[in-house]
């Protein structure tokens, strides 16, 4: 099975911790040249001293906030234009604030479309040119298993993630004539800051404690405990690599077997 990424410049958002950074980690050790993305500069300059450089590879980033579409836009198209192609991009953004769907602000929606659709638009756009042109490329956004079924208590989560997932749907019919995939990664409840925020504001609002959250959570999840970020990585780094070319345009829960659909 060819997992190679050597000579493979990879775009990682929201790698700075969780399954951003374990999936920078991980296209980092198949050898790829990896291009950190996220806001704060100092943790960027922290993960990228981790990653692996035993094959020769490159390692970069880009600081910038997901609010500021237009800079986003702005500091990638210069900075393709001064390093060249990108062969992966891996679409990663911290998911809305939890909460009811009927209280919700039509801000929170707007903000939440922002970040994860116009964000990962604007990205895939940029970087398409190049992946034409090289006839390889892998565009692997991470969403939520709620794109199969939604998750009680994330109404903005949950529109948003649909969203994505059938602009990724479209776009992964419009460009694998030209070598290149889109798929979506969907994790299910994973050891990250996310999934702890998710518990603490339950807790907070319901009264109910934090272990017995945990409890009931775990009690849905056949594999009977939470997945660890590594393990997201593991699926996004074959989707990523050339052992998936014939791979496309498909959803990947990744979720110790929770979601209760096919």
């Amino acid at each position: 099975m060819n997992l190679d990424l050597k000579n493979k410049r990879a775009l990682v958002c929201g790698s700075t911790q969780g399954i951003g950074k374990a999936v920078a980690l991980e296209l980092a050790l198949l050898g790829a040249n990896v291009t950190l993305v996220a806001r704060n500069e100092d943790s960027l300059k922290k993960v990228k001293a981790e990653l692996n450089t035993d094959k020769g590879q490159q390692h970069s980033y880009i600081a910038v906030d997901f609010s500021n579409s237009d800079e986003l836009k702005k500091l990638v198209d210069l900075y393709i234009e001064r390093q060249g192609t990108i062969n992966i991009l891996v679409n990663n953004t911290g998911g809305p604030p939890a909460g009811a769907i009927n209280t919700a602000g039509t801000n929170e929606f707007l903000t939440a479309f922002n970040q994860h659709l116009i964000c990962n638009h604007i990205l895939a756009q940029a970087c398409l040119d190049g992946m034409k042109k090289s006839g390889y490329g892998r565009i692997i956004n991470i969403i939520s298993t709620s794109v199969k079924l939604p998750l009680k208590g994330l109404g903005v989560s949950n529109t948003i993630r649909a969203a994505v997932a059938n602009w990724s749907k479209t776009l992964s019919l419009e460009v694998a004539q030209f070598g290149v995939t889109v798929n979506n990664v969907l994790p299910g409840a994973t050891n990250t800051v996310r999934l702890i925020g998710i518990i603490e504001n339950k807790s907070n609002k319901t009264g109910i404690t934090q272990d017995e959250i945990r409890k009931e959570m775990l009690h849905e999840i056949p594999a009977g405990r939470f997945g660890e970020a590594y393990e997201i990585a593991n699926a996004v780094a074959f989707l990523a690599s050339p052992a998936a070319a014939y791979i496309n345009g498909i959803n990947v829960p990744v979720d110790g077997g929770r979601t209760g659909c096919l």
